[in-house]
């Protein structure tokens, strides 16, 4: 009998990754899904018959009892967020009910049920924001320039504080940027992609763009999954930074993009100042060190493979469409 595992926001790109890595593993995968008639299955239409997906809410607290009564999971994956950065300056109040306060929720619903289930909570390098220092680490100081941002450094630290106040096994993993073919097309790198292939296709002649000279630590998603798995398999839970430790620019990533469909970046993209953030964080880099040594965990895919998947795989699917 293998262990079972519940995923919030199972619908999403680390969702997705995880569900496929949890069930190669033996695990069974329950995947919470909210109530709405817009849930987008995209992304795991090859799980259906895998997965038990069940109804529930992170800001509905019975909900997430409810499940946790019913499904019994050894280990709790809380993915879900509104996790788009510009969306969080239009709306940073549901940003915070779901991202900071549905932390709070899911943790006190484990208190509650079953303090022996472990918990993963999904941390992210946006809280560091305003970097004090470079690279970014475990302990490097926290200034979010975002709602998101600042609701993620809620989630942290109350993870931590049930942690330290309850004794449950919860550890967040500080994931710096990853991507792949299904990044959402409100981000950055995948507008990217799907522009290069969309123009190279004949299928569009421009790509409008913010901040070219943000710089990020791109890694792959599905590398990044198994980070996670790994943080609940440990005696004693624990916080890690998780990332390449090598930082990029957008210039570069669409250098690259256009590159691996034979055109210019440069003759194609379109600098648009709507693109860019109120507060923009201008160099994200982590330092994995605690991560490798703890957890055995480095990074699979380098930065040329995940744009260049990425890039081909948008390719495909638009001759696939037919130039639909």
């Amino acid at each position: 009998m293998g262990k079972r595992a519940l995923i919030t926001g199972i619908t999403g790109q680390d969702g997705s990754y995880l569900a496929e890595l949890l069930l190669e593993k033996g695990y069974d995968v329950v995947g919470m899904v909210r109530r709405s008639s817009t849930v987008n299955f995209e992304r795991i239409t090859h799980l259906m018959g895998d997965v038990e997906f069940v109804p529930g809410d992170l800001i509905d607290q019975m909900s997430m009892v409810e499940i946790l009564q019913d499904h019994r999971p050894e280990e709790v994956y809380n993915l879900a967020a509104q996790s788009f950065v510009q969306t969080s300056f239009g709306q940073p109040v549901l940003t915070g009910e779901t991202t900071a306060l549905g932390v709070t929720r899911l943790l006190d619903a484990i208190r509650m049920v079953d303090d022996s289930i472990r918990y993963y909570q999904a941390s992210s390098s946006e809280m560091f924001g305003k970097v004090r220092e470079v690279p970014q680490t475990e302990t490097t100081p926290f200034h979010p320039r975002s709602p998101y941002g600042v609701a993620k450094v809620y989630g942290h630290w109350i993870t931590i504080n049930y942690r330290e106040s309850y004794d449950l096994h919860a550890s967040s993993g500080i994931l710096f940027n990853h991507e792949s073919p299904r990044r959402g097309l409100e981000f950055v790198t995948r507008k990217i992609t799907h522009g290069a292939a969309q123009i190279a296709l004949g299928q569009a002649t421009e790509l409008r763009l913010g901040n070219l000279d943000a710089q990020r630590d791109w890694g792959f998603a599905g590398d990044y999954v198994d980070a996670m798995w790994r943080m609940l398999q440990l005696e004693s839970a624990d916080d890690f930074v998780i990332c390449t430790g090598e930082t990029h620019s957008v210039r570069e990533f669409c250098e690259l993009a256009f590159g691996r469909v034979g055109l210019d970046y440069a003759d194609h993209v379109v600098i648009d100042e709507r693109f860019f953030r109120p507060a923009e964080v201008d160099l994200l880099v982590g330092d994995a060190a605690k991560a490798e040594e703890r957890l055995g965990w480095v990074p699979q895919t380098s930065f040329t493979e995940l744009v260049e998947m990425m890039v081909d795989n948008d390719l495909e699917a638009l001759e696939r469409q037919g130039g639909n």
